[in-house]
């Protein structure tokens, strides 16, 4: 069943959260300049869990190393892990339950995408997308994901790509074609949808890790996104 993603009306009284809310992450080395990054469209910044020694005092995304101990369920938690897997290690990590929400990055040629996405939102893990994927392997994932309850992340290059995010996700909501959205975005279109359909978006899309998040905003900027 798709969601309807309707364009107009008035504001809810909840005010849910924003199409770019909380979008743009980025990884650090260290603790400290992720501590001082602020900004309404940042999300909670990922920092590898060497890097943590005691906790950060705000949300960070801790990423894992495959091959170093698994986290610990006692203490602190981060708002979610993060991890890099082969497909060899995927079984691993499907049996694997972690303190936190945890997001897995598998490294897969376009025709598992889909599958591999399929295998981690079943066992309750939030798939990502890693970039370089072919339209119709981008299509067939978010088609899988449209209709899990995990939510994605993903990676991005620039701001036209994370607007072909945005704008896919929004077709894969709504029952449109995928492919024609993301190789054509309206970004007039996001920018009106509703807040309730601009929250059901972001249910879906958690966040997209980007490399420079100054140089995104100010490209969605050019790109006719209004980012606070």
């Amino acid at each position: 069943m798709s969601i309807p993603l309707p364009l107009g009306m008035p504001p809810s009284r909840n005010e849910p959260r924003g199409l770019l809310d909380a979008l743009l992450s980025r990884r650090y080395e260290v603790v400290g300049p992720a501590l001082a990054a602020s900004g309404k469209a940042l999300a909670a910044p990922i920092v590898p869990a060497a890097a943590v020694t005691e906790a950060p005092g705000r949300d960070v995304v801790v990423e894992l190393d495959a091959s170093a101990a698994a986290p610990s369920a006692a203490g602190w938690r981060p708002v979610r892990y993060q991890l890099d897997c082969d497909l060899d290690d995927l079984d691993d990590v499907l049996a694997f339950t972690a303190p936190a929400p945890l997001a897995v990055y598998v490294q897969v040629d376009d025709p598992a995408l889909a599958d591999t996405a399929r295998a981690l939102t079943e066992a309750g893990h939030i798939p990502g997308l890693p970039t370089g994927h072919g339209p119709g392997a981008v299509a067939d994932f978010l088609a899988v994901l449209a209709h899990s309850e995990t939510g994605f992340v993903a990676r991005a290059d620039t701001a036209s790509d994370v607007l072909a995010l945005l704008s896919g996700t929004a077709a894969a909501l709504s029952g449109f074609d995928v492919r024609d959205a993301m190789a054509e975005p309206d970004a007039g279109r996001l920018g009106r949808l509703i807040p309730e359909a601009a929250e059901a978006l972001r249910e879906i899309l958690l966040a997209v890790e980007v490399d420079d998040t100054a140089a995104v905003i100010d490209g969605l900027r050019e790109l006719g996104l209004a980012v606070n």
